[in-house]
């Protein structure tokens, strides 16, 4: 069985303490890629000093040439989308039909911040004095920790990893321990397209062992976190005694409104699609549909006969409408969710429990499952889930509609399905989310605009698009003065 080592200074290095972890297959846990690195404090520390190390040089780098590194790494991701796809699916589950889509998404955020490196404008503006010039740009932040979660392997990575390297930034990324290799394979293609040694470092191993140490490290400037609201709480709290800089991308409970004159049809794919793709394992799944009383019956009935052919299986398998649960822990949670749904008096339509019949014993399956009779208050309307799990929930008309889709503590993703300019217009400025579809899926962001949420879905910041410039970037405001005498504003 293969180890793999953590990417450290440009070079393959093993723990400190010698220890490694199993990658297994979630779909046949006989199934077991290789042993990762279980790196600690101590493995953190030698990354964080290689990242330091060449933060100087990479940062005095002018940024069209970083950028010719970023396309060139478009490129071999291009070439080698389907080796890493494959990889993917083996790793965490998601089907082939995802993964290569989780490669694409790397591939186009490259090429986009490729772009930026000629356009990382700042401002120049008129000073109130004569014989002055005012003028801002962007400076890189310092070391950067990059803390991913396991749904989306390479994306996410290369959502923070892009965007910290073109304002020249140097970074530590610390991969979930679900999804360790996917993150060394990224290593390898930037270092194959001329990353300089050290300005991109890997550690891997468990959040507790590895990273909280790399958030609390005192070398690390800024952290860059996607995960739980609960762990993210902590990290601000952290960052915040450490006056250290954060950007959290959280949780959601995200909401599907069918307004009374939606399009049932485009509706019934839409909710198909964001509740059960991936395994409902997005932050931006759709975890509530909200339908208006006069199309409930109807909606109910045909999206319970879709949602009984969607298929769990194997991800390299054609036949799978999505694959298994990422771990058996997270199998468990969901099943704590729906027992405790119908517990507190909603309604199992379809689905609601594991999946272990025949070759689905070795893995963590879960179906396609709906509850219907779900009230606001209930844990299942107001708790994220992150499974192949939808909740049904009836309004009384349009305006209570939107009512319900705001009456959570998230705010992430949201869609909206009608067939008027105005109540989509109203719905738009209405909902309480970082993001609004119009009759479209809740999932299916793209890397040239802002993605982020308000309420406990992050704490304000964005990825992607050029607002992630100004996680990763500091300003820097120059006055130039060339009047041959002390001039004072204000005073003056």
């Amino acid at each position: 069985m293969k180890n793999y080592r953590n990417w450290i200074g440009g070079e393959w290095t093993d723990s400190v303490s010698g220890r490694t972890f199993a990658d297994v297959n979630p779909a046949d846990t006989r199934d077991v890629l290789g042993r990762a690195a279980r790196s600690d404090r101590r493995d953190v520390s030698r990354a964080v000093a290689a990242a330091k190390a060449a933060l100087g040089p990479w940062a005095s780098t002018p940024a069209p040439k970083r950028a010719e590194i970023l396309f060139r790494s478009a490129e071999i991701l291009r070439g080698r989308k389907e080796d890493l796809a494959r990889l993917i699916t083996r790793e965490m589950g998601k089907t082939l039909l995802e993964a290569r889509a989780d490669v694409q998404e790397a591939v186009d955020t490259a090429y986009f911040y490729a772009g930026e490196g000629r356009r990382l404008y700042g401002q120049t503006t008129p000073s109130e004095l004569r014989d002055k010039l005012c003028l801002t740009f962007r400076r890189p932040v310092g070391v950067c920790a990059l803390i991913t979660p396991w749904n989306f392997p390479v994306a996410i990575p290369s959502w923070k990893a892009y965007p910290a390297l073109i304002c020249g930034n140097s970074m530590v990324l610390k991969p979930a321990e679900d999804t360790p290799l996917s993150a060394l394979f990224f290593a390898e293609i930037l270092s194959e397209a001329g990353l300089p040694p050290g300005v991109f470092n890997v550690v891997t191993g468990t959040g507790e062992e590895a990273g909280r140490p790399l958030a609390e490290h005192p070398d690390v400037s800024l952290v860059s976190f996607t995960g739980s609201s609960k762990t993210g709480a902590g990290i601000a709290a952290s960052c915040g005694r450490r006056l250290k800089r954060c950007a959290l991308e959280l949780g959601g409970k995200n909401a599907l409104v069918l307004l009374e004159d939606a399009d049932l049809r485009l509706a019934l794919d839409a909710a198909l699609w964001s509740a059960f793709a991936t395994s409902g394992q997005r932050c931006t799944a759709t975890s509530r549909i909200i339908v208006h009383r006069r199309l409930f019956a109807r909606f109910l009935k045909a999206f319970t006969e879709k949602a009984r052919g969607w298929k769990a299986g194997p991800g390299e398998d054609d036949a799978s409408a999505f694959g298994p649960i990422v771990n058996r822990r997270q199998l468990e949670s969901i099943q704590r969710h729906v027992r405790r749904a119908v517990r507190d008096g909603a309604r199992l339509v379809t689905g609601g429990r594991p999946e272990t019949a025949g070759a689905k014993k070795h893995g963590f399956f879960y179906p396609a499952t709906i509850l219907t009779r779900v009230t606001p208050e209930m844990a299942i309307a107001r708790e994220e889930v992150f499974g192949p799990v939808t909740a049904l929930i009836q309004a009384s008309d349009d305006a209570e509609a939107i009512r319900l889709a705001n009456d959570c503590r998230y705010g992430l993703s949201s869609a909206v399905f009608t067939r008027s300019v105005e109540k989509a217009a109203s719905a738009i400025e209405r909902l309480e989310a970082g993001i609004t579809y119009v009759n479209s899926s809740t999932i299916g962001a793209e890397a040239h605009l802002p993605f982020g949420g308000v309420k406990d879905s992050g704490n304000g910041h964005r990825e992607a698009g050029t607002a992630a410039l100004d996680i990763f970037s500091e300003w820097k405001t120059v006055y130039l003065d060339a009047s041959g005498r002390l001039q004072k504003a204000q005073v003056d």
